[in-house]
């Protein structure tokens, strides 16, 4: 039952950063933590503090306006107090220019009484760096920005 409860928690969080509303995302975390996405790019690096990943999500939704993920499965498993959950999607969103864009990847989650101590994306990195280069071309500079730390 556990589990199912923590699956349903992640399918609503996704559901948050589908409708926008990426301050629900953050309030998720716990006070010290690991938020990490990886590659090298304006979306990419370590962040461990609450405000530092608020402007991560801030910057995600600057870059990628209108995200939206498809869930393909959930995974979980462990106890309240060290679970693991593993989250496959896919997402779509749209460039400046109105063109379509997306990724595939997998959401790695580590969950303590309810709390997200550590949470990693992977995705196709390149395929990222790919968008985010015609981002800049389109003039949005924030889109080779060093990555939020902190």
């Amino acid at each position: 039952m556990y589990h199912f409860i923590v699956s349903q928690k992640i399918r609503r969080s996704f559901a948050d950063l589908n409708a926008g509303r990426y301050e629900a995302i953050v309030a998720q975390f716990a006070g010290p933590h690991r938020h990490l996405m990886v590659g090298q790019h304006a979306l990419a690096g370590e962040r461990h503090s609450p405000a530092a990943t608020a402007r991560w999500y801030a910057r995600l939704q600057r870059l990628l306006p209108g995200l939206q993920f498809q869930l393909d499965s959930i995974a979980v498993s462990g106890w309240p107090w060290d679970t693991h959950a593993l989250v496959s999607w896919k997402d779509s969103f749209t460039l400046p220019d109105g063109s379509p864009g997306n990724n595939q990847g997998v959401h790695a989650f580590r969950i303590a009484w309810g709390k997200i101590r550590s949470m990693e994306v992977h995705c196709d990195t390149q395929r990222l760096r790919g968008y985010l280069a015609q981002m800049q071309a389109m003039g949005l500079e924030e889109a080779q920005a060093a990555p939020i730390t902190g």
